[in-house]
């Protein structure tokens, strides 16, 4: 509380600096039928010398306002379809000043032509991350959350829809630059549920800065939903279904006025995933010599709505403030059937015995945020605070058979129910101060208050019906996490050289206690988090970018939980109430080339993690494995990433990319010592034709290499995709078609190897996927960019 107090002081203190002398010029944009053209670019310059001096945009309702030192100046106002205006001799006399109504007239060539629109680049770099515009690769059409992100470069998400950054999944997922309940306590089921059409961009900061929390070893993805900003009622309206069995169905709503803007989405999705898999293990222990095979089925889905909506109230032109909330609720059936044949030694099969599970999956979140923005006279002088709430649960129960087994112990009927709920306060505060004409300063402040209960429960049914607790599968988790932080942060530009570096501070306040056990493990801990970032734009359209940041992962609720499942009778996989953070400092040097028609972005990267969190497999004497997560030694990654797009004909784009990494790991668990040294590479190419504007066809292929672990290997995977749109109703409507994993091989596949033990497994999440979306746009066009085209929230841009 003491970091958000000091920073509190800062922003007030700050809010009071002394500004030169400046006096606003002000007007109205207006076109020729008298209606106002929100979103004009508004250039300054300087006379005799014709110098840019300072810029803006105008209002929803085509209001400007510019401060100005006293001077001589000539203005230029752009906006898509409309002929460039100048207004000459502007003078500033000491005093305010407000233009006549500027009108801008509609270029005589377009009058009568199509609709022109401005999209944006598929990706977009900025001086700490690279933003990439969903809208613009058509195959997100009619996809989850989890989907699109496997199709961000850098980002894969695997069979069972974790998701990874450049090979890593200690990854940091956040909504609109903060967590939220979508994401909810399991990122892999919360994706899947967050409708595609409510997203705009996908932001990949693989070296954040100080302004971000530390959590996330390799880096933050940052989902940015959509919000209208056009003026009037506006919005779009889709339809989807699928095979595998997939419905949806959603909307976004937007009514903006002057002062007040109203806001909201709603989504639902009906589904179901069928999967399988095929494992085959061999133990030659001197305690246990057998083998088997083992064949599963399951099946996961069940319906999910999602609504969310929200005022702004712009008070005046540099203040607003905006309350929001989300309702997420969910309830699924999911089923699964286990085939295990038991072999001896002479490799006669000696049992076949089967288990079957049938779950029910109920789930809701809850999220409520307050948002205050105000800027000031002094451009890019920013003061933000935001507050949120969130809570979430998540109730499974189980029921379980097994049966066929020569042992008549091993033929049971169980049941197991799994309570979890979550609940989050979290205060943030932001000030930006420009220093200079390029420099600015930033400080912040953030306290997150998380608390969390799971209760698992195992029970085991006698011969008289009746059900007994299992001990040995019976425990209550309560896990708070208290996390204060500060950060301070400056930057500036000189000519081509731009520089930032700043340096956070956290101080975590960690308790695991499992109850039932009286296990209390209470952990405190200050830990410092620089973050340099340096930029020089080159001859010919090239940059260079130089990057360093220090991160940290804490451990995921699941891998501290008792029991995390109890599907597989002969595979355990549970959690470590005393597993540490793992630690990272991240280096960076990347290159970006512009062409006139197409961009190639290389980045060179180096990551030393200490503490490193890792499962490791073992075995009991009957055969039985646990996969347990543990603190593993120091690894040390480094590698190179490619990624660009080529126009080759107007109807005709490339693009695709490619990741190389080289691993090396050493540690030490139970006196036992791990190594590997793994080389990784995996690549995406994807073609896009376009023809008459109107009819769209996009495939893609992904690979990912073989690739050694800590004991034994994971082989190759690859997969390809291909999806096609048309526009209809005069461009107001699309209808489109997307199929994935069209070869269905979409399949993780993997060797463990001990002394004493062998596995060879493959899994299968979900099946080959096809999908037919329709949507119907309000007062939109496709691909229209309402953001203004100068200035931002002082977001470094190259």
């Amino acid at each position: 509380m003491r970091l958000a107090a000091v920073s509190l002081f800062l922003i007030f203190t700050c809010s009071g600096f002394a500004q030169s002398k400046k006096f606003p010029l002000t007007g109205t944009v207006v076109d020729e039928a008298g209606n106002a053209v929100p979103y004009a670019t508004i250039l300054v310059y300087s006379l005799p010398d014709s110098v840019l001096k300072d810029g803006g945009s105008t209002t929803a309702d085509g209001l400007y306002r510019i401060e100005l030192e006293p001077g001589s100046y000539f203005l230029k106002i752009r906006f898509l379809s409309f002929e460039e205006k100048l207004v000459p001799d502007v003078i500033i006399a000491g005093s305010a000043m407000t233009l006549p109504q500027i009108v801008l007239k509609q270029k005589d060539e377009l009058l009568d032509a199509v609709d022109v629109t401005v999209e944006k680049p598929q990706m977009e770099l900025k001086l700490d991350k690279r933003i990439f515009n969903i809208e613009k690769d058509m195959s997100n059409v009619g996809l989850n959350a989890a989907e699109i992100l496997d199709n961000v470069p850098s980002i894969s998400v695997d069979a069972e829809g974790n998701v990874s950054l450049r090979g890593s999944q200690n990854v940091r997922i956040l909504i609109n630059g903060k967590p939220s309940t979508l994401t909810g306590m399991s990122n892999a089921d919360a994706l899947r549920q967050i409708n595609g059409s409510m997203i705009e961009s996908v932001e990949v900061i693989t070296n954040p800065s100080a302004r971000y929390d530390a959590e996330g070893e390799v880096g933050i993805i940052n989902i940015i939903l959509k919000k209208e900003l056009q003026t009037g009622f506006n919005g779009s309206v889709n339809v989807r279904a699928g095979y595998p069995l997939g419905y949806g169905a959603g909307f976004n709503l937007n009514y903006r006025t002057k002062k007040v803007n109203y806001f909201a989405g709603y989504g639902f999705g009906l589904q179901r995933s069928p999967g399988m898999g095929h494992n085959y293990q061999v133990f030659d222990s001197p305690d246990t010599a057998y083998r088997y095979e083992q064949f599963s089925e399951h099946e996961r889905g069940g319906f999910s709505h999602n609504l969310n909506g929200g005022v702004d109230f712009n008070f005046t032109d540099k203040m607003s403030l905006t309350v929001s909330g989300n309702f997420q609720f969910s309830e699924g059936d999911n089923w699964s059937a286990i085939v295990y044949n038991d072999y001896d030694l002479n490799d006669a099969l000696t049992q076949v015995v089967n288990r079957d599970e049938q779950e029910d999956d109920y789930g809701n979140s809850q999220e409520y945020n307050v948002n205050f923005r105000k800027t000031f006279a002094q451009k890019e002088r920013l003061w933000t605070v935001d507050f949120k709430k969130m809570y979430s649960l998540d109730n499974e129960s189980s029921a379980l058979w097994q049966y066929g087994s020569n042992e008549p112990a091993q033929n049971t009927v169980q049941r197991t129910t799994n309570n979890e709920n979550e609940s989050t306060w979290l205060f943030q505060t932001d000030y930006i101060h420009p220093l200079g004409k390029e420099g600015k300063f930033e400080t912040g402040a953030k306290v997150s208050l998380r608390s969390l209960e799971s209760d698992y429960l195992l029970e085991d049914s006698t011969e008289d019906a009746a059900w007994v607790v299992n001990d040995l599968f019976n425990n209550r988790l309560i896990y708070t996490e208290n996390v204060y932080a500060g950060y301070l942060m400056a930057g500036n530009k000189t000519k081509k050289f731009s520089y930032q570096g700043g340096l956070r501070a956290e101080y975590s306040d960690v308790t695991t206690n499992l109850v039932l056990t009286e296990q209390v493990n209470n952990r405190s801990y200050l830990r410092f988090f620089p973050s340099l970032h340096f930029a020089y734009e080159l001859k010919k359209n090239n940059f260079l970018q130089v990057s360093y940041s220090r991160r940290m992962s804490r451990p995921r609720y699941w891998w501290l939980t008792p029991f995390f499942t109890f599907r597989d009778s002969r595979n355990y996989e549970t959690g470590n109430p005393n597993i540490n953070p793992e630690f990272a400092g991240s280096y960076e040097l990347g290159h970006l080339k512009y062409w006139k028609k197409g961009s190639i972005l290389t980045s060179f990267y180096y990551r030393r993690t200490v503490d490193v969190m890792e499962r490791i497999l073992t075995t009991d004497s009957t055969g039985i494995t646990w996969r347990i997560p543990v603190n593993l030694g120091n690894r040390n990654s480094f590698g190179i990433e490619c990624s660009g797009s080529y126009e080759i004909y107007k109807w005709w784009n490339m693009s695709g990319s490619f990741n190389f990494y080289r691993s090396i790991s050493e540690g030490t668990y139970d006196n036992v010592l791990y190594t590997n040294d793994a080389y990784v590479w995996n690549g995406k190419i994807t073609s896009k034709f376009t023809i008459k504007r109107k009819l769209s066809f996009q495939t893609s292929f992904t690979y990912e290499s073989p690739s050694s672990t800590y004991q034994g290997s994971a082989k190759a995977q690859y997969f390809w995709d291909a999806s096609a749109s048309v526009d209809l109703f005069k461009g107001n409507g699309t209808l489109s078609f997307n199929a994935r994993d069209i070869l269905n091989s979409r399949k993780r596949r993997s060797i463990v190897e001990s002394q004493y033990f062998y596995s060879e497994s493959e899994f299968q999440w979900r099946s080959r996927q096809l999908t037919l979306n329709f949507v119907y746009r309000i007062n939109q066009k496709k691909g229209k960019n309402d953001r203004p085209e100068f200035g931002g929230d002082g977001d470094s841009g190259m």
